[in-house]
């Protein structure tokens, strides 16, 4: 145990921000397989948050439910202290918008576990498609949410499940009406655990949205260099997204408040930093910018410890 935390004390004197992390919760890391190379992989992820003193780590990928590997992660490597969750993203390649798909990462473990968040498209949405300039041919395959009229079927359905099971509703990558449109709708449903990716929305849209209980969140990825550059992320094509408004988002958190936002990292690309080094420039974005400590500690370690139930698991020795 004093091993442990002498470990954690170095690694948190070497950089001026480190000691921010001690306690957060990273929810958004890519370190699965993937078609792209990662900066680290699921084990290595979790050693280093774990000597950065981090609390939890949620496992975001865009080709396959990642609660296996989170209970995978927490078997071999729970005695690091690091509460590891997973969950789906319902692009095409995990199965797409098929309430069968969330059943399914609902029970996903070793015999305990599961999901603790599903998630509409992060890319394969019009929003994202028109982003990307797409052909009009590939942007009628994704997902589009109407202005009027029910959800589709399926995502009233996915909703209902996440609502029986209390795991976090993730609206995915839709355009700021679209998701004030799901959230609203979802809240009428009973969802009470909601995440809205909060990049491009405008003052008003997050305002519409906090107001249905749901959370917001902020990812280093669209405020980065990364957004400069015409990457791979679920095909071979190469696209550029356009980068996000950080002076925007101070404004967004001075209007809802820090109690209705989560900041993560979305790291593990190459042209990125590893995930907590960049988790922790994207905290120091907000502490530079004027962000109370008390306001950060909210975003990186209470909301989203609250919001995806993280566990607090002893730290012991690795062996």
């Amino acid at each position: 145990m004093r091993v442990m935390e002498e470990t954690v004390d170095r690694e948190i004197a070497i950089v001026p921000g480190m000691e921010l992390l001690v306690g957060a919760v990273d929810s958004h890391v890519h370190c699965c397989p993937h078609i792209n190379q990662r900066t680290v992989t699921l084990f290595d992820a979790v050693r280093a948050a774990s000597r950065a003193g981090l609390s939890g780590l949620g496992l975001m990928d865009v080709f396959a439910n990642t609660s296996g590997l989170a209970a995978l992660a927490n078997r071999e490597l729970g005695h690091l202290g690091v509460d590891v969750f997973g969950g789906v993203i319902l692009e095409p390649y995990a199965g797409g918008l098929s309430p069968r798909v969330v059943a399914t990462a609902l029970n996903m473990g070793y015999g305990t576990g599961g999901a603790r968040f599903v998630s509409l498209p992060c890319h394969h949405t019009a929003f994202v498609a028109r982003s990307e300039n797409r052909g009009p041919a590939y942007v009628e395959t994704t997902l589009s949410i109407s202005e009027r009229g029910p959800l589709p079927d399926a995502v009233a359905e996915i909703i209902d499940l996440c609502v029986e099971a209390d795991i976090v509703f993730n609206l995915g990558h839709l355009s700021g009406p679209e998701a004030v449109r799901v959230a609203q709708a979802a809240a009428e449903r009973g969802c009470s655990r909601m995440l809205a990716p909060a990049g491009y929305l405008t003052v008003e849209e997050a305002g519409a949205i906090a107001e249905t209980g749901c959370m917001l969140e902020y990812s280093f990825f669209v405020f980065s260099h990364a957004t400069d550059i015409a990457q791979t992320m679920i095909d071979a094509e190469r696209h550029r997204f356009p980068r996000a408004d950080f002076a925007a988002a101070l404004e967004v958190i001075g209007t809802v408040g820090s109690a209705n936002i989560v900041l993560s990292s979305d790291s593990g690309a190459l042209v990125l930093p590893p995930p907590v080094e960049a988790f922790r420039e994207f905290v120091m974005m907000f502490a530079g910018s004027g962000i109370a400590a008390a306001d950060l500690r909210r975003m990186i370690a209470d909301n989203p410890a609250r919001l995806f139930k993280v566990r607090k698991p002893e730290r012991g020795l690795e062996g």
